[in-house]
């Protein structure tokens, strides 16, 4: 097992197809020099030498640093790439879902009940007057009320976001009802507030965050689409397998998604409530819009050509 005495980069690839072989054969080794009773220190030497082996085929070769460096800089921006078909059906669901809110609330009001929950609602609904619907764009209530918004928002939509890539299980419906529902809650709100001629301010209210928000919302459902589809139609591989292997990507995804909500639910319960002015909200909104495009589609080519 001379080959432990090297890094895994300096060895030829003759040795490294050996390692399997030589590795079997000292636990061979240990094992009849335990059954036999030799000496210790031939038994001692070669549990150290078994030892070394075992953490040199099968151990991690990298830090937990090196790894979650990895992950920022080329893991998850790939595995995003990779769900680029389910993204665009996961988008269109989205805006299938805000365009006819949208249109239902413009002709009747009373259908704003069915997409929006009270709860969630916050007292802009169609009862409002107009000048408590434009106090909600702008009237900050102090920090420990916003600190509580924020986490209430995110674990909202962290639910949302890991039931519409859990349920990608049950045949891709679920996840496409989830997101045409939370497409329809935003139609919902805007169709609101532009009935009130309050279009343009509730539009900056939103993208401070809805960009990052929408666009984990619309990943975590790329992502149930990838796994609901392997199972309809695995190919030559059994339906568990394809699933998993669909997995390895949709769960990379997934943990960028669970980064993008957190930093939305900042923006939603600290940025936008303290920035009051319409154009630094679409400034903010649109920074982070060619943030996330730049992030997830420019190739990483590119930055090394440029070296």
């Amino acid at each position: 097992m001379r080959v432990q005495e090297k890094s895994v980069s300096a060895l030829t690839d003759e040795e490294l197809i050996s390692v399997p072989v030589l590795y079997r054969s000292t636990l061979s080794s240990l094992s009849v020099a335990r059954s036999i009773s030799l000496d210790q220190g031939v038994t001692a030497y070669l549990e150290s030498l078994s030892l070394r082996a075992y953490l040199f085929v099968y151990g991690v070769r990298s830090t937990p640093l090196e790894r979650t460096a990895r992950f920022f800089r080329q893991d998850w921006a790939a595995a995003v790439r990779g769900l680029w078909r389910e993204t665009i059906v996961s988008a269109l669901l989205f805006g299938l879902g805000a365009v006819v809110a949208y249109l239902l609330i413009r002709g009747d009001p009373d259908w704003y009940y069915s997409f929006v929950p009270e709860q969630m609602a916050g007292g802009r609904d169609p009862s409002a007057t107009t000048a408590s619907l434009r106090a909600t764009l702008y009237d900050g209530d102090g920090r420990d009320a916003l600190s509580a918004f924020a986490a209430f928002l995110f674990t909202h939509n962290a639910g949302i976001s890991i039931l519409a890539f859990a349920l990608g299980f049950a045949l891709c419906l679920p996840t496409a009802f989830l997101l045409v529902y939370n497409g329809a809650s935003l139609g919902a709100f805007l169709a609101l507030f532009a009935g009130r001629q309050l279009g343009f301010e509730a539009g900056g209210w939103l993208i401070i965050h809805g960009v990052t928000e929408i666009l984990a919302c619309i990943i975590a459902g790329a992502a149930g689409f990838r796994i609901g589809w392997s199972v309809i139609f695995p190919g030559d591989r059994a339906r568990l397998e394809a699933a998993a292997e669909a997995g390895k990507t949709a769960a990379t995804a997934m943990v960028g998604v669970i980064i993008m909500l957190v930093f939305a639910g900042l923006l939603e319960g600290f940025g936008r409530q303290l920035i009051k002015l319409d154009a630094v909200r679409y400034g903010i909104g649109l920074t982070t819009l060619v943030m996330w495009s730049l992030y997830f589609y420019l190739p990483r080519g590119v930055f090394r050509e440029r070296r």
